[in-house]
Parts: C-alpha cells; sequence; structure tokens
C-alpha cells in the first residue's frame, strides 16, 4: 500500500509539471517573445493610469496589458520556477465574457482595478484549477473547485485579472518555497538563496517585475519573502483581509490565526491596491470573515503629513537572535532617515518578553502536534527541512523528549532552545484552552505597554538574517521572532526593502562566535556569509497595532521618501532580456 501511494504521488508530481510545461509551450506567440520598449513602458507606469488607460481602451487595452505581464512572468518562471497554475488562457476569456458572480465568470473592466494583473499564491481557490498547497494529494479533476472562491470573484469584480498562481512550500510553514509537485522556487537575486516563504512565488515574481500579488501570512510570510528578494509587503490584521475561498495546509488552526494580504512591486502599487479593495470593493460584502470597516482616508492623510511629528520606536533585537551586521544596518539606514524627517525616535525598552511571545505562538501554532500538515503528506513526499525537525520533535516519546530537554537546557547550556522543545508535542483542548488565555494576557499587556509609550509605530527587522541558502531552514527554523510575534498580537505591520547586503559592510565581527550563542540564533547564524550573501535585498519592518494598515502604509510612505538617494532600487527589467 505504502509503495502504491508513492508511486502514484510521483505520477502526481509528473502529470503536473508537465501539465505546466504544456500549457506554457501551447500559449500563443506574444507570450513568448521578447520584451519590448512598450512593454517595459507598461510595466513600470504607475497603477492608477494602467487602470485609466483600461477603462478608456477596453477589452483591447486589457489584452494587451495581460500579454505582457504574462510574458514577463514567464520569463520570471524561467529564472526562478515561481509560477505553479498558468491561468493566461482563461484569464483572456474572463476579458471577453460577462461577470458572473456566482461562478467563475468575466472581468468587470470600469472597476477600481480595471486590467491589473494579479498573481495569487497557490492556496487561493480558482474555478477550474488545482489548489495544490504543494501536496500531491490535492491534485487532479476531484480536487478543482468548479467556481471561483470569493477573494477571485471580488477581485474580478473590481477589474483586476488573476493571470498566475505561484509556488509556496509544502506545509506553508517555511521560509522556503518547495515542494515535490512543483520544484523549488529561486532568489532571482542569487540562486544558490530562497526568495522566503511560504508566498515565495509571488516575491520571485514580483522582484522581477509582476505588479500585485496576495498571499498569506501566519508566522511572516509575506513579510519575510518581501525582505529576502526585495518587494513590497503588509500584514493585515485579522478580519482586514478577505480569507474565504483558499485552501490550507492547517484547517481549523486558530491560535495563530493566518491572515492573507497584499503583496507589490512597489509601495504606490501595494497602497493604491489596498484602498481599492478595502475601500470601493467592500469586501466584507463577499466574506463573512471581514470586518465592515471601510478605507480610512483621513488616518492614511493624517500620518502621510510631513507635519504630523512621529513617535518611533525601534526594535533593535527580540532578545532571541540580534539581526546580523547587514539586517542592523538597514534598521540604521531608516531610524537616520526618520530622524532628518524630524520624527521622535526611541528604543523599545521594557516591553513584554518576546521569548515568551515566540515559545507562545510556536506552541499555539503546533498545537496539534504537526499531525494535521503530516495527514495529507503521501508516503515518500518530499518535506521541508524545517518542518520535518518540528514533526521529528512532537512525534517523540515523552520521556525521551524530557531527556533532549535536559540534555539542551543543562548540558549545552542552551536555555532558550530548551524552552522551546520542553513542550513541543500534541496538546488537549483543555491545554491549549489555556495556551490561549495566555496568549490573550499577553496581548492585554503589550497593549498597555504600547499605550505607556505612545509610539505611532515600530520599526524592526524583519528577519535576524537576509535570505537563507535553500534547505537553510533545517537550521533556522526557529528564527522567525520578528515576524511570528506579530502575528501573536495581530498588529498590522508591513515591510520596504531599504538595501543590499554589501561585502564590505557587513561582515561579523572578528570576535564573532557562533558556539557561544543560543540554539535559535545558532541556527540562524549558521548561514549568514556576508560575501556569499553580497546583494541580497534586506527590508525594514514597520508595525501598527491592530487594524492600523492605512497608518502603517503611509509611515512606510513616510520612511521611503526620507530614504531619499539611499532608496532601494529594484531590480531592473533589462535583467529578463
Amino acid at each position: 500500500m505504502l509503495l502504491l501511494d508513492y508511486l502514484q504521488h510521483r505520477r502526481d508530481c509528473r502529470l503536473k509539471q508537465a501539465e505546466r510545461a504544456r500549457l506554457i509551450a501551447s500559449l500563443p506567440p506574444p507570450y513568448h517573445d521578447p520584451l519590448t520598449a512598450s512593454d517595459k513602458e507598461a510595466l513600470t507606469q504607475p497603477i492608477e493610469n494602467l487602470v485609466a488607460s483600461v477603462h478608456a481602451g477596453g477589452t483591447a487595452t486589457a489584452l494587451s496589458v495581460l500579454r505582457t505581464y504574462g510574458k514577463l512572468a514567464l520569463k520570471a518562471h524561467a529564472r526562478t520556477n515561481c509560477l505553479t497554475e498558468i491561468l493566461l488562457p482563461s484569464a483572456e476569456s474572463w476579458l471577453s465574457s460577462p461577470p458572473d458572480p456566482h461562478g467563475s465568470g468575466g472581468i468587470n473592466l470600469k472597476g477600481p482595478l480595471a486590467g491589473v494583473p494579479v498573481s495569487l499564491k497557490d492556496t487561493v481557490v480558482v474555478g477550474g484549477y488545482d489548489t495544490t498547497v504543494g501536496y500531491s494529494s490535492f491534485t487532479g479533476p476531484g480536487h478543482r473547485a468548479a467556481a471561483d472562491g470569493p477573494m477571485v470573484r471580488l477581485l474580478k469584480d473590481a477589474g483586476a485579472v488573476p493571470y498566475v498562481k505561484t509556488n509556496l512550500p509544502i506545509t506553508l510553514l517555511s521560509f522556503e518555497s518547495t515542494n515535490d509537485v512543483w520544484g523549488r522556487t529561486r532568489n532571482p537575486h542569487n540562486p544558490d538563496y530562497s526568495p522566503g516563504g511560504s508566498t515565495g512565488g509571488e516575491s520571485a515574481l514580483l522582484a522581477l517585475g509582476g505588479r500585485i500579488g496576495i498571499g498569506s501570512d501566519v508566522a511572516g510570510s509575506v513579510r519575510v519573502p518581501a525582505h529576502f528578494a526585495g518587494c513590497y509587503s503588509i500584514r493585515c490584521s485579522t478580519g482586514r483581509w478577505p480569507k474565504s475561498g483558499i485552501a490550507t495546509s492547517m484547517p481549523g488552526q486558530e491560535g495563530v490565526p493566518s491572515v492573507y494580504s497584499p503583496m507589490a512591486r512597489t509601495l504606490g502599487d501595494l497602497t493604491y491596491f489596498a484602498r481599492a479593495v478595502l475601500g470601493a470593493m467592500r469586501p466584507w460584502t463577499y466574506d463573512h470573515t471581514v470586518h465592515p470597516l471601510p478605507w480610512r482616508g483621513e488616518v492614511e492623510a493624517e500620518f502621510a503629513d510631513p507635519a504630523r511629528k512621529l513617535r518611533v520606536g525601534v526594535l533593535r533585537t527580540d532578545g532571541v537572535v540580534d539581526p546580523s551586521p547587514a539586517c542592523a544596518r538597514a534598521l540604521r539606514m531608516a531610524e537616520d532617515a526618520l530622524r532628518r524627517q524630524g520624527c521622535d525616535v526611541v528604543d523599545v525598552r521594557g516591553a513584554p518578553d518576546m521569548y515568551h511571545g515566540l515559545r507562545l505562538a510556536s506552541l499555539l501554532l503546533n498545537a496539534d502536534g504537526c499531525q494535521m500538515f503530516e495527514s495529507f503528506r503521501r508516503p515518500g513526499e518530499w518535506l521541508d527541512p524545517g518542518a520535518a525537525q518540528m514533526r521529528r520533535l512532537a512525534a517523540l516519546w515523552a520521556p525521551f523528549r524530557y531527556l533532549y530537554y535536559l540534555w539542551v537546557k543543562y548540558v549545552r547550556r542552551d536555555p532558550v532552545w530548551a524552552g522551546l522543545v520542553r513542550h513541543w508535542r500534541p496538546h488537549s483542548a483543555f491545554e491549549n484552552w489555556k495556551l490561549v488565555s495566555q496568549r490573550e494576557l499577553y496581548r492585554a499587556a503589550w497593549f498597555e505597554w504600547w499605550n505607556e509609550q505612545g509610539l505611532d509605530v515600530i520599526i524592526a527587522p524583519p528577519n535576524a538574517t537576509p535570505a537563507v541558502p535553500h534547505d537553510g531552514m533545517h537550521d533556522a527554523v526557529s528564527s522567525c521572532g520578528y515576524t511570528f510575534l506579530f502575528n501573536l498580537l495581530d498588529y498590522s505591520a508591513g515591510v520596504l526593502p531599504v538595501t543590499h547586503v554589501d561585502r564590505a559592510l557587513d561582515q561579523l565581527p572578528a570576535s564573532f562566535n557562533l558556539k557561544k550563542l543560543n540554539g535559535v540564533a545558532r541556527g540562524a547564524y549558521k548561514h549568514y556569509d556576508a560575501e556569499r550573501m553580497h546583494g541580497l535585498p534586506v527590508g525594514v519592518q514597520v508595525v501598527g497595532r491592530r487594524l492600523e494598515e492605512e497608518k502603517v502604509l503611509a509611515v512606510m510612505k513616510r520612511l521611503e521618501d526620507a530614504l531619499g538617494d539611499d532608496k532601494y532600487q529594484l531590480m531592473s527589467l533589462d535583467d529578463l532580456d
């Protein structure tokens, strides 16, 4: 039986990859031609200009835009293996079909996002296509939804054009994007490195010229890819962005709820898109999980005004893994830029224990002992090395786990790693309720602390290091505190790229000793090498409180403007020629 299941797994993976290759090869010539000067102009014009041109030109203009972005996506895929399902033939038909609110109909080219190509994480349900989540067991006609999910219906009604789906890691619990079904996605800046995860296919495509993407985030999954690959994202609070009509590796997990959120190549695109979806489209009429909270333009305007003096907290460390030289330098650049703008910039001091937050979030996220994500995996199916490590620890016989905990704490003298693995196991409903109660107490402590500090936002590293090399999550699996903390708190948090790793500026000091670090930090720093990482993007995270997306995006814009000549330079479209 196991052998038959494994053979079926291999057949299904071959079928999906062959199907993708066949579909790409069958696309008409315009999708395979080189990028022209007019293509590059279309790819770089402001999003509002693109929408206006489609409003004026209708289907013919929208089709031209689609073919330009489809052409770019195929070139990005050839370089990074970022795509899963190719929606382009369907997208062409949607452009000439009437909208259908109950099915998989056409696109409203009078909407606020008319003609805007939008790429989707593979988890988003599109009628007639697989939603694999990287599992071979989710492939095939029996798993295909007959109609679009609510998120895709909303996008089409807004005029947006879903045109490709993008790669992710099996389990969704990794800052890499690899699985047996679709293969490994590579960082466009350096093919030896990950573009992030779990929304890594999106970040690779956006870095290379894509326009807008939608991903999910449960521990940093839209923010870390933006940091690793050099694009923009915001993690919305629960209930702000639609999330119905998706597939997941962990249905029922609500200890640290996953949220869907937008990503973009530019900050202007990200803000325009968020404003259109949350304002004009009234997403709560499509999805019962969304709060009826329209876009608050007055909040955006207040915090975008340079005359509004900001009080900004700088989170220099999460107390578990200090940021690497490259990430610390990016944070200093952001801090200096905000000071030049007249902001009141202060160190984050006295905040509730962030290590406790990491430990609590980890137990809540995997309170099932990794059983749910493992239940979908077929015998012999590849598993991300970080997720595999979590599964092995959770499956240990309790006495063995306790002995391992004692060895780590008292022999290796590493209380940080010991504390994380001490209770890493399946929890009963009673135990899980107690964890949720602790979560609420922790959130309340942060609420009171923030009130006392009078902060507008916090700036922080998105991760302790830049991108990890492939399979590096085996060691760095628990180094996620800089993003995971704000999932636990349910805060709005965005990431913008600030600089690149510099082999001369970002070397570790001569006194650095890997062996003296705790287990989490040691796993992160094991792969830090400024020489090999030279040129990789480095971002900064801007954090507001719950449901403060307008404020966060406005402050991100002020920060980017304040950087001036030091503003991050996007990858050139000429790199795809």
